[in-house]
């Protein structure tokens, strides 16, 4: 990536949408978003997300609220690969609590935010995926929404073609498998099944 990137983006889902501002800079890159969902019940979501070098994740802030409940969850990755996992619930929701056990992510390098397009960038970006190159696999730390229970991801990201304007990069986690279409910045275009970009993306480069 030749120069600074500052992004406002929105992508519409099959049941929400989400609005984010992206900044990418010197191989990192910071974010705020904001979405809305209705399944499995319907939600509000605010996140902040703060990458270091690399595009390996620093630090993810999540909070989720519904009718008569709201949740919280801060994900830290220290120096030395060491992750923190606070979570935090008020009222009544049927389903996991937030959080999880720290000592499952020691490989991981990126946070994974289920619904969330933008976390797709970072594994893309470090490893070049948008140009060519072999399969690469990740061990993720996922994040399920709305509950933000926090469980390990295996996934695999393989080049799949690259036009002037956009890429291609199949991603396959368990028994799901999507071709998701990057623009030359790395932030998602389509991700067939989850999001659709709308709109002109307004920013600079």
């Amino acid at each position: 990536m030749d120069a600074d990137v500052h992004r406002s983006l929105v992508w519409l889902k099959e049941a929400g949408a989400e609005l984010a501002e992206v900044k990418l800079a010197r191989g990192r890159l910071s974010a705020t978003g904001s979405a809305i969902g209705a399944d499995p019940l319907p939600y509000r979501l605010e996140y902040i997300l703060v990458t270091g070098d690399d595009y390996t994740t620093s630090s993810l802030r999540v909070h989720t609220a519904g009718a008569g409940w709201a949740r919280t969850l801060e994900l830290r990755r220290d120096g030395d690969g060491t992750w923190q996992v606070l979570g935090d619930a008020e009222g009544l929701l049927d389903a996991p609590p937030p959080g999880g056990d720290a000592t499952l992510y020691r490989d991981a390098l990126d946070c994974d935010l289920a619904l969330c397009p933008l976390t797709n960038t970072m594994p893309v970006l470090r490893h070049g995926l948008l140009d060519a190159g072999d399969p690469v696999d990740f061990q993720m730390v996922w994040v399920s929404v709305p509950d933000l229970a926090v469980q390990p991801s295996a996934q695999r990201y393989t080049p799949v073609r690259k036009s002037d304007d956009v890429s291609v990069v199949r991603y396959e986690s368990e028994d799901f498998r999507a071709e998701i279409v990057f623009d030359r910045d790395g932030l998602v275009v389509d991700y067939p099944g989850l999001a659709r970009r709308v709109g002109r993306p307004s920013g600079v480069r």
